[in-house]
């Protein structure tokens, strides 16, 4: 019987490989995705863990280097808030000087930050029990 397969939830880590801190995060976050897909492929005929501990699917991990594009720092911002966004963008404060500052140099984008789009959360810097609080969530539906 053909069915469709529903995408994974992507979650993205904005790194710098030369970040010992961005280093931790991605190190936590590959580790958690293989333990989300080894958990997923689980017989679960036999296994009823999930009815009293629920965990979070399999996501998909994107690692990128590359500063967000002034999209993706809006919803970001929206994600942590206003009062936040110094820890995204060096020397910002609003959203306007922060997309400013995005596209006069995107090193001002301060790394790393996980963010969770299916979810609509973000975690900046490599604060590692909030990661995980962020990706061990229940979807949002």
């Amino acid at each position: 019987m053909f069915r469709f397969h529903k995408t994974l939830d992507v979650i993205t880590l904005f790194h710098k490989a030369s970040s010992p801190a961005s280093l931790r995060v991605h190190t936590l976050l590959k580790t958690a995705s293989a333990n989300a897909a080894a958990t997923a492929t689980e017989d679960q005929a036999s296994d009823h863990s999930a009815q009293t501990t629920p965990r979070r699917k399999e996501f998909e991990l994107d690692v990128t280097e590359e500063p967000p594009t002034e999209d993706q720092l809006k919803n970001i911002i929206e994600y942590i808030g206003v009062s936040k966004i110094p820890t995204l963008i060096k020397g910002a404060k609003t959203e306007l000087e922060a997309i400013k500052k995005l596209k006069e140099n995107g090193e001002n984008f301060q790394r790393p930050i996980t963010v969770d789009w299916e979810n609509g959360n973000a975690v900046a810097g490599s604060n590692e029990s909030e990661i995980l609080k962020m990706i061990q969530a229940l979807p949002k539906n």
